[in-house]
């Protein structure tokens, strides 16, 4: 293997390791938004609140929900022409052509995706912590608003 081809392929693996972070990020970050939905459901359906804090209150959950499906469609199965979709309908043999002639095309098509994947992951964070500050910006309202 050539210093060249070595390259190729550590690039072709750092690639899918940042593809697999992110997938891993997003996948917590669903499971803490859902984990939060759920509490605030729980504690709001019991408290009596107040108008500002119902509004403060349904605009953070709604920040919460989109950064849900934003996180979700981050983590969405692939489609195309390279990778997993192609391989599944090639021989070995034309799997070990395309491979070899196609490092750097699919290099270059995953970097983009690694890319795409991380930029909805961070207007997701994005949104998640304006959705929390609004939650206990809600919750100040309603205790103060019972007191």
């Amino acid at each position: 293997m050539s210093a060249a081809d070595a390259n190729l392929t550590a690039a072709h693996a750092e690639v899918k390791a940042e593809i697999t972070r992110t997938d891993t990020k997003a996948a917590l970050l669903l499971a803490f938004v859902g984990a939060v939905l759920a509490g605030v459901w729980s504690v709001a359906r019991d408290l009596p609140l107040n108008r500002p804090a119902c509004i403060a209150g349904g605009v953070g959950v709604a920040l919460l929900v989109v950064a849900a499906g934003r996180l979700l469609r981050s983590v969405r199965p692939l489609s195309g022409s390279h990778g997993f979709p192609l391989w599944a309908t090639l021989t070995p043999e034309e799997i070990t052509t395309a491979v070899e002639r196609d490092l750097s095309a699919d290099i270059a098509g995953l970097s983009r995706l690694a890319v795409a994947k991380y930029t909805a992951l961070r207007h997701a964070v994005d949104l998640i912590r304006t959705g929390g500050a609004l939650l206990v910006l809600a919750a100040l309202l309603a205790a103060g608003g019972a007191a």
